[in-house]
């Protein structure tokens, strides 16, 4: 709409609309949504989407006749980077015991509830604590969860987090297992401050975490298999230390000094299109 208000004056204002996730796999399926959408991507001069994964769900939920170029998420490595925060970690795990955390709006299609059965099979093979960061619907359900398996004494609901980099610092393991995924950033924020990963194959989620390097995927829902592979980079010190090595050198690729260039060079080609066009 901006964009035909200026043009009514005269104005030819190039717009780029980058997808990002609830936008595709859950707003724009609403019928009353899914014209407003397709219209607002169609209309724009250039589309950008996050992953391959949300760039084939655009394809295929939508109407759309515009090329969409993948640049994926980026994140700061000067602010999500491993803290000197040993007083919190001995505070949280006074025993040494292996510290897991899960970063989420505590909706259904987060899992929740899978990472706290996940949790329950890795505790009763090694001493750890969980860690569960943000807040929504679901908490009151997952609070329930904890009480029926008696696990209150080792999980701290933490709620919403401003300097979550601070506590993934202290970390050992971060489990994703969502229901899907366009991208997963809360997983690269853990990667980049040196937390291995415990993920769902799902959506954009492979594009990310490399399998049996950076951590390990399961498909959705199995939670024998997530805490096998929990175990597996738990299990000793040189393990964890090799996949926390590994994780933050997959975390650098996505570094924002190596991403902003790429949408530079994607607004250029626009911006060079529109005003070929006007000539």
């Amino acid at each position: 709409m901006a964009k035909q208000i200026l043009a009514a004056h005269g104005i030819n204002l190039p717009i780029v609309t980058t997808l990002h996730g609830t936008d595709i796999t859950l707003v724009g399926k609403d019928s009353s949504y899914e014209p407003v959408v397709t219209f607002a991507i169609n209309q724009s001069d250039g589309v950008t989407a996050v992953s391959d994964s949300l760039k084939r769900d655009t394809y295929a939920n939508f109407k759309i006749d515009k090329d969409i170029e993948v640049i994926p998420n980026f994140i700061d490595l000067e602010r999500f980077s491993k803290k000197a925060k040993d007083h919190f970690r001995k505070a949280v795990a006074p025993n040494g015991e292996r510290l897991v955390v899960h970063t989420s709006n505590f909706r259904k299609v987060k899992r929740v509830q899978d990472v706290v059965h996940v949790f329950n099979r890795i505790r009763k093979e090694i001493p750890s604590k969980l860690l569960l960061i943000g807040d929504g619907p679901e908490r009151h359900n997952i609070e329930q969860l904890c009480r029926e398996l008696d696990l209150c004494d080792d999980i701290r609901f933490l709620g919403k987090q401003d300097m979550i980099e601070e506590i993934l610092s202290i970390c050992d393991l971060f489990v994703m297992p969502s229901e899907t995924e366009s991208f997963g950033l809360a997983a690269l924020e853990a990667m980049a401050c040196q937390v291995p990963v415990i993920t769902s194959n799902a959506g954009g989620i492979p594009e990310l975490n490399i399998n049996g390097v950076t951590g390990f995927m399961s498909n959705v829902g199995d939670v024998d298999d997530m805490a096998k592979n929990a175990l597996t980079i738990l299990s000793s010190d040189e393990s964890l230390k090799k996949f926390k090595a590994q994780a933050l050198s997959r975390a650098k690729e996505f570094d924002t000094h190596v991403i902003t260039p790429m949408y530079e060079q994607y607004y250029a080609k626009v911006i060079e299109a529109s005003m070929a066009m006007t000539r």
